[in-house]
């Protein structure tokens, strides 16, 4: 289950300060040093006006790819990695078109023509730097740090996230404008003395060579070797503002309070007793799904909606495949599905991802078989349903009765006699006075009580990493050499930290003080093949007695985009356990049981 987040307050100003003075150290990040060239080279041609429209247009798409293209690109399943190949294609041809002259003319002429076009005062080469800059703005939108999952993430608020974007796009245009403007004057001199030819095909070969190190990863390595002789400050400059709890807190603020929570709080049935009927009040209007993706497990895909399922009990269930407390309420959810859907129960499972991975339609429906789900399932990737119902838990499950009204709600997992009371009651409201014996779970679960929290890796949501945290990009994490304290954890060796997870670069450790009788930890094999963790229990290798069922001679193969079973003991108990991580392999939350 996940925490809830406070109301929106009158901080938007603060917040959208942030945003701005985020956006400008990007802008004076090494992650900028990509599109460098590319921005020099284009903003440096044609008139005094074109190096605004270069800047214009990137910070144009660049604002559109993080408040919208993004959640597309997800939608399809495609992932953070498509934007990297994208900018690396983008790049390289960039590159091409700069040092082969004649081809950079004849690309030049249909965007001298829409100049033309323009407006006079827009004219000398602001429209064709327009267009230009609108293609740059694809090689920029990876160097966005958490602020780029924060603002895609709060979708309660969507003005909001309009306007965070903006503010994010606007202080990175700034500088950038800054570097084009003292690019260009630069160049100007170099022009003046006879060398701009010779420049412009060395500008097209840098982009040329630095879209191949791209896609060799070689760009991640130059980021650790300035990571590691270069002050904090200078890598990462918005570092302080993106630790702020103040910042944290407002961020978190944006997704709003849960529509059905404080009502259900207070109208939650009792525990059945002697086959009493818990009593049920109406908690409103259920919402219909909306935006949703693929159906699974109805009659030829098609979309299930609310309305049309009015004269039965809808059970509707909040999950995504990779959360443990969702996985460990499924078997209870199968049980209800086949006691009671001849009586007129439907369950609609929603998929709501929480990582960019879990939005692929092949993944979601390797899940479904694996855990033997025969309801309708429905994939929810751009959260307009959770949305729309104001969700913000996994897993979450409502009750709406014959008639769309919402009866019941709980959140998390337990309670599974409530719940199934509450089906029964809906159930004979409904008309059906011949219910079976009940559901029976083919298995249950038994979370230990104290165990380690949920811990995520993202720089977005890490906590408790010693000695200072995680930090966003690559870095150089030295062995922890201290005694963990319980529940914490720490890096070695290098990792490439995104707003979502952490993934291997070189010699990469992982140590933790956990507790618990199980730990789960979802990973991602590295972009093209497999890859291994090595796993040691208190110093030794984990073979035998206390290796989960993906653990094999102390090794798990990493093949897929899932949940990884790892440590499986006969009760909770406290242990160091430390992974030796493969290269291009990620990692992105530890659950504990």
């Amino acid at each position: 289950m996940r925490n809830v987040c406070a109301p929106l307050g009158d901080d938007m100003t603060v917040l959208l300060l942030f945003a701005f003075v985020a956006g400008a150290g990007t802008a004076l990040s090494p992650c900028v040093l990509p599109v460098l060239p590319a921005l020099l080279s284009a903003g440096a041609t044609g008139g005094r006006r074109r190096p605004f429209g270069v800047v214009l247009g990137l910070a144009a798409t660049f604002t559109v790819t993080i408040v919208g293209l993004a959640t597309v690109i997800d939608g399809v399943g495609l992932g953070d990695g498509a934007m990297r190949t994208l900018a690396i294609v983008v790049l390289g041809a960039f590159g091409v078109a700069v040092a082969v002259p004649r081809l950079a003319a004849r690309l030049e002429a249909p965007l001298a023509a829409l100049s033309r076009l323009g407006p006079r005062s827009a004219g000398d080469g602001f429209w064709s730097g327009l267009v230009v800059g609108g293609a740059l703005g694809f090689v920029f939108a990876p160097c966005a740090g958490p602020i780029l999952a924060a603002v895609i993430a709060v979708g309660a608020v969507s003005g909001a996230k309009v306007a965070v974007g903006l503010a994010y796009a606007l202080g990175a245009a700034a500088v950038l404008l800054a570097l084009a403007l003292g690019g260009r004057e630069l160049l100007e001199r170099v022009r003046r003395a006879g060398r701009g030819p010779q420049i412009q095909v060395a500008l097209g070969a840098l982009m040329i060579a630095t879209a191949v190190a791209m896609a060799f990863q070689l760009d991640v390595r130059f980021q650790t070797a300035i990571a590691d002789h270069l002050p904090a400050a200078l890598v990462n400059p918005t570092k302080a503002l993106e630790d702020s709890a103040a910042v944290k807190r407002r961020l978190a603020d944006l997704q709003g309070a849960p529509r059905f929570a404080p009502a259900a709080a207070h109208a939650s049935p009792s525990a059945p007793s002697q086959g009493a009927a818990p009593r049920l009040t109406d908690l409103g209007a259920a919402p219909e799904f909306t935006g949703t993706q693929r159906w699974f497990n109805t009659p030829g895909g098609h979309p299930l909606t609310l309305a049309g399922e009015r004269g039965h009990v809808v059970l509707v269930d909040f999950w995504t495949y990779t959360c443990i407390n969702c996985i460990r309420t499924l078997p209870g959810l199968r049980a209800l599905d086949a006691a009671y859907r001849r009586d007129g129960l439907r369950i609609v499972g929603v998929h709501t991802p929480e990582f960019s991975f879990e939005k692929d339609a092949g993944n979601v429906a390797a899940a479904i078989r694996q855990n033997g789900l025969r309801y309708a399932v429905v994939q929810d990737n751009g959260r307009a349903t959770w949305d729309a119902w104001g969700n913000q838990y996994w897993p979450a499950t409502y009750l709406v009765d014959a008639r769309g009204r919402v009866r019941y709600a709980h959140f998390g997992e337990g309670d599974a006699h409530q719940t199934e009371a509450a089906v029964r009651a809906l159930l004979r409201e409904a008309g059906s006075r011949r219910l079976g014996g009940g559901a029976h779970p083919d298995r249950t679960y038994d979370p230990a009580p104290q165990a380690t929290p949920e811990t995520y890796l993202g720089a977005a949501r890490a906590e408790r990493f010693l000695p200072g945290g995680v930090q966003l990009g690559t870095h150089r994490y030295a062995p922890y050499r201290g005694r963990l304290r319980e529940s914490s954890f720490a890096l070695g060796g290098v990792w490439n930290v995104t707003a979502q997870a952490a993934q291997a670069v070189a010699g990469a450790t992982l140590d933790g003080e956990v507790t618990g009788k199980d730990v789960y930890l979802v990973l991602a094999p590295p972009p093209a093949g497999s890859g291994t963790v090595d796993i040691d229990l208190d110093g030794r290798p984990l073979t035998g007695a206390g290796a989960g069922r993906d653990v094999h001679a102390g090794r798990v193969r990493v093949d897929r985009q899932r949940l990884y079973h790892l440590v499986s003991l006969a009760r909770s108990q406290t242990h160091r356990l430390t992974l030796h991580v493969g290269a291009g392999v990620s990692a992105y939350a530890f659950t504990f049981g």
